[in-house]
């Protein structure tokens, strides 16, 4: 049985058939197109005077609906640009966060990962960038500003537009919402200064997502990069790093809710572990008890040998306070495989300017 986020993605992909399918698709269409229509008029009255700030701000976004990098994109800019000596700011809007709740509920997982991550960063969550904006400037005196999920912030006048764009799946169907997954039209792709491709495979013919977006941009920096293995520790105990060669070849469950769930298990099967059970969740997904418990029953049924999730969702299963020893996460960093330098040029040359 599907659910209806399930059912929309199959219908859209084309996987469900038949002539009522069909119908909806055609539906979908013709809002696709209002949706767009309405996305450029807003997208073109916004960017006519943007606000502008006393700091630089780096946009990382991406056109596409689901998980593209950005994330581990944010950490390795706020990490790299700290070093340099910059005082910097990341802003979020914390999807799905309760600011009723405290923990990783009250800021919601990306933020609160990275604000664990990065402790010498000021990891400022509201949905209104501006206001956050002024914070970070105003409170921490912070002289950059990286707007996590900023492609769509037409409002704020960036200094540096990165795009990050799944080598895997880089424009799903091309077709807007609710029709496909795009944000935005294609053109949009313009105004991007960078074009940081994620997910990059050793030996993946890149020749036509290449063409295609030095047809839409000529103009910007190609990058390429992948994500990596950085640490295994226990759920319980975070300063337990495991050397997971222990793991090769044997089987493993693995659990997630994030955006890109393929990308999670290509990372575990790439490190030569046998992930013989993957539990997928809604990205952003709020683990219950109930929810750990089910898996590390199914595990222990089908002696498997560990249960392996993300950072981004241990941040939230360790608040339900399941101790068990099976239970590992797993952390990845993001690696620059091609045009690394010009990337790191590009940076720095902000701050000459």
């Amino acid at each position: 049985m599907f659910s209806a986020r399930e059912y929309l993605y199959n219908l859209v992909t084309g996987k469900i058939k038949g002539f009522p399918a069909m119908f909806l698709r055609g539906c979908l269409f013709l809002l696709s197109l209002i949706y767009g229509l309405a996305v450029s008029i807003l997208a073109g009255f916004y960017r006519i005077k943007p606000m502008r700030f006393k700091a630089k701000v780096i946009s990382v976004g991406n056109i596409t609906l689901g998980g593209t990098g950005k994330t581990t994109l944010v950490e390795y800019l706020s990490s790299n640009l700290s070093l340099a000596g910059h005082k910097i700011a990341v802003l979020s809007r914390g999807y799905k966060r309760d600011s009723r709740r405290s923990g990783a509920g009250g800021l919601g997982d990306e933020p609160a990962m990275l604000q664990k991550n990065l402790p010498q960063v000021q990891v400022v969550v509201d949905k209104n960038r501006i206001k956050a904006a002024k914070v970070a400037i105003r409170n921490y005196a912070c002289d950059t500003l990286i707007l996590d999920d900023g492609l769509q912030q037409w409002k704020i006048f960036k200094d540096l537009e990165i795009v990050t764009i799944d080598a895997q799946n880089p424009f799903g169907n091309y077709r807007l919402l609710p029709a496909g997954f795009l944000r935005e039209p294609l053109s949009a792709l313009k105004r991007a200064d960078i074009f940081m491709l994620t997910q990059v495979c050793s030996g993946r013919n890149l020749d036509e997502v290449m063409a295609k977006l030095k047809r839409i941009n000529s103009r910007a920096l190609i990058v390429e990069s992948r994500h990596e293995f950085k640490k295994i520790s226990r759920i319980d105990s975070e300063v337990e790093f495991l050397d997971w060669e222990f793991l090769k070849s044997k089987p493993v469950a693995i659990f997630s809710g994030i955006g890109n769930p393929d990308g999670f298990r290509d990372c575990v099967s790439g490190m030569g572990i046998e992930v013989a059970k993957y539990f997928r969740f809604p990205d952003h997904h709020d683990y219950t008890q109930a929810d750990i418990l089910r898996i590390i029953g199914e595990a222990k049924e089908n002696n498997l040998q560990a249960i392996i999730t993300t950072q981004k969702d241990a941040i939230k299963v360790r608040e339900l306070g399941i101790k068990d020893s099976a239970l590992l996460v797993l952390e990845i960093k993001l690696s620059i495989t091609k045009n690394e330098a010009e990337f790191n040029r590009r940076l720095l040359k902000l701050y000459s300017l």
